[in-house]
């Protein structure tokens, strides 16, 4: 019997596997062989046991995959998986996966110390990738959050190495049975093999239980990658994603799919924001209604809750709750106040080149970009199931940093730790709404008032007023050339105004601040988070990134791309206007600037090549924009994008991205693409979209449909070509977002002759 029949005859479904299924079968791997300081949340069956606190398997050869990691549509569940099957040598139609809860064995370690400004005393001594103070507090907090595209760079090489010690022992236990040396024992194909001899991993898994793990662990020479050349034809992938069955079959758990055995519904009206309290609301009104179960009044909200959702969002709307406390916000004030603050506040030097000295008294150019707060708007609103009983809580969620928003619900439970249990659900969008735990913290409190299990779905309105918006920023840019050299830059400087926004959320975060209060303690401080991305990647000796911090009464938080995703804006769009100014080639003119980055360089080329790039000549409606980035654990991303827009009735039409793509060695191209596409259509809803005014307190629009975001009519043709790289892999996921606004512009530009320095785009109007 032949490997593929063999493995054909698996008893496992698709579907089992995708959901993480308890696997029938035999012995795994004693835990108790594994040296380790944390327990593994990965629970095995009745049958198995865990690799190390990573994967499992079955006698029936299935392996089950722990993702410490939250889904929310990026891919990360099969990009992990993918990791452990190449380095075990597992066939993919074997592997499944399971979300695990919070533990210090998956501690995220580079995020810790991306984010050391945010919780550590000492963050020039914990922001370094290898900073034992980062993996202290990794792992001795359970901080295992989904952030900043650090999923391979924390978790490629334990699972790596966990893969690759479970193929030694399988190894070991078939060359015992062969009398071979176990080196010589191939593991591929979810078989291992001898010459004649083969067995399946199910087959080996009792007596590879037996045996002592290999030290160091022996890794195989080449990591999990897939070339850059695009496939052949209509050729599936090669590691087709996990996920997609079950959401096609409805079986995938997002957290609005929970149900439990007396489950009610929440709805929620929140504070206003800038007011504090709720202070009445017409109670008769619900009188005698049917399905309603109860009400729950906080300070901050009231809730209603009901046999159905739609019950309790009716009672809401009859309850007409009204809020009091200081004058709500109004973002009509947010202009004056951030451009106000270039005459009253003192800049904060975050990052410096050489001096400017006084070389920007007279600069050659000088312009003022701005960016308006943006919505987060994933499909899936702020959800979340609690069970309160007999002292124990059970809390059902999608969290981009569970062990914190377990604390917190602990907290507002009256509970320790000890009794809260939070089982991790994919999240359907998030954009990083889903680091914000305030759903967390409400549904417990409506759970404990009601006296049974509650589900809490904000509406869509609360979601645009209580998760905290992108911050607003305005920046005055300014550069001088060097005399006689057509037009090289001598100096540069980015003057941010905004609120210190990562502080912000790291106060709400890691403090369990409320946004009032979180407003309040990252007042006045520089925030050198909120600044990424400002130092330009050109070859410019004498260069300074300023932040003047604004106060403005707007919670404002994390959304994808974050602070490069307003920076390549400014950044990319003034060095367009500096072209211009030399009367160059904008594509020439970077390349020239570049100096001594060839990568970079390299993948500017490409972009053009692809785009037939024509000199960004006035009419041709084409506009060019590069970024390079670098994570926390100190990689590399690179891209360039030639984007084709012209103005057409009713606003602006975009039609082409041609992109070129560096993120070192690529684990899974179809994710890749999924990534850099879905990152350039975000980039266009910023950059057309996704803005709301605050009247009183509250959004305007208050609509998905009204947010001006791009409809599939609306999605340009997009060709991406990915450089072949053997560098660290970089996730892609962030890069398209910023990149497409300032191409955009620059093409508008090129279409019109005017220029759009705000986004989104058209909202100064013409």
């Amino acid at each position: 019997m032949d490997w593929r029949t063999r493995l054909k005859s698996l008893p496992v479904t698709r579907r089992q596997m995708v959901a993480g299924a308890a696997v029938g079968g035999g012995l795994a791997v004693a835990w108790a062989l594994w040296p380790r300081q944390y327990s593994s949340p990965l629970a095995p069956g009745p049958n198995e046991r865990d690799f190390g606190g990573w994967l499992t398997i079955g006698v029936d050869g299935v392996v089950t995959v722990a993702v410490p990691q939250l889904e929310m549509g990026q891919g990360v569940t099969t990009l992990l998986a993918q990791v452990v099957a190449t380095e075990l040598g597992a066939d993919w139609r074997q592997i499944g996966v399971e979300p695990v809860p919070p533990s210090g064995l998956y501690g995220n370690v580079p995020l810790a110390a991306g984010w050391a400004e945010l919780w550590s005393n000492l963050p020039s001594l914990s922001d370094a990738p290898d900073s034992w103070l980062a993996g202290d507090f990794a792992r001795s907090n359970r901080f295992i959050a989904t952030a900043e595209g650090t999923s391979l760079a924390a978790y490629e090489q334990p699972m790596r190495e966990a893969a690759a010690t479970a193929r030694a022992m399988l190894a070991m236990a078939a060359a015992e049975q062969w009398d071979v040396a176990w080196e010589e024992v191939r593991i591929e194909n979810g078989l291992a093999s001898y010459g004649e001899n083969s067995a399946t991993f199910g087959e080996l898994v009792v007596a590879a239980a037996a045996l002592d793990p290999p030290d160091p662990p022996p890794l195989r020479v080449e990591a999990a990658a897939e070339p850059a050349a695009a496939a052949e034809g209509d050729a599936p992938p090669l590691f087709p994603r996990l996920d997609l069955p079950a959401k096609v079959d409805g079986s995938f758990l997002f957290a609005g799919d929970i149900r439990l055995p007396g489950l009610v519904y929440a709805s929620i009206r929140h504070a206003p924001i800038g007011s504090e309290r709720l202070a009445d609301f017409r109670e008769t009104a619900i009188s005698g209604m049917a399905g309603l179960v109860g009400i729950v009044r906080s300070k901050r909200f009231l809730a209603a809750v009901g046999e159905s959702w739609w019950i309790a969002e009716q009672a809401l709307d009859r309850l007409a709750p009204r809020f009091t406390g200081p004058p709500p916000f109004e973002s009509g004030e947010l202009d004056e106040q951030l451009n106000g603050a270039f005459d009253s506040v003192e800049p904060i030097v975050m990052e410096a080149i050489g001096d400017i000295g006084e070389t920007l008294n007279q600069p050659a150019l000088e312009a003022r970009y701005s960016v308006a707060p943006a919505v987060h708007a994933g499909l899936e609103t702020a959800t979340a199931t609690a069970r309160l009983e007999g002292g124990k809580l059970e809390l059902w969620i999608a969290s981009q940093a569970p062990e914190l928003t377990r604390q917190a619900a602990a907290k507002a439970a009256g509970l320790s730790d000890r009794d809260v249990v939070l089982y991790p659900t994919a999240a359907g969008g998030s954009f990083d709404a889903r680091l914000e735990k305030r759903h967390a913290i409400e549904v417990v409190q409506i759970a404990k008032a009601i006296g049974r299990p509650v589900q809490l779905m904000w509406p869509r309105v609360q979601e645009f007023q209580a998760v905290p918006s992108r911050t607003p920023v305005v920046a005055d840019m300014a550069a001088a050339f060097i005399p006689a050299t057509g037009g090289r830059i001598s100096a540069w400087r980015t003057r941010l105004a905004m609120p210190a926004t990562m502080r912000e959320c790291g106060h709400r975060l890691f403090g369990n601040l409320v946004p009032e209060a979180a407003i309040r303690e990252a007042a006045d401080h520089g925030d050198p988070l909120a600044c990424r991305g400002a130092l330009p990647p050109y070859g410019i000796a004498n260069v300074a990134i300023e932040h003047l911090p604004v106060r403005i009464g707007l919670p404002t938080g994390m959304l994808r791309g974050n602070s490069h995703a307003y920076t390549a804006f400014f950044t990319e769009c003034f060095m367009d206007e500096l072209a211009e100014q030399a009367g160059r080639d904008p594509l020439l003119y970077r390349i020239e600037m570049l100096g001594q980055a060839p990568r970079m360089a390299d993948v500017l080329r490409r972009a053009t090549r692809l785009a037939n790039w024509d000199g960004g000549r006035r009419g041709t409606g084409q506009g060019l924009a590069m970024l390079e980035m670098h994570d926390p654990a100190l990689r590399t991303g690179r891209i360039a994008c030639v984007a084709r827009a012209s103005l057409a009735e009713g606003g602006m039409r975009v039609t082409r991205f041609d992109v070129a793509v560096d993120i070192g060695r690529i684990v899974n191209l179809d994710i890749a693409r999924q990534q850099i596409e879905g990152g350039l259509i975000f980039g266009l809803s910023l950059a057309t979209g996704s803005s709301v005014d605050f009247v009183e307190g509250k959004p305007s629009p208050n609509r998905l449909a009204a947010l001006a975001l791009p409809t599939l009519a609306d999605s340009p043709e997009i060709a991406v070509e990915f450089v072949e790289s053997d560098a660290e892999p970089f996730d892609p996921g962030e890069l398209g977002v910023a990149v497409a606004a300032p191409a955009i512009a620059n093409a508008l530009h090129s279409a019109t002759g005017m220029r759009f320095r705000r986004l989104p785009l058209l909202s100064e109007g013409l």
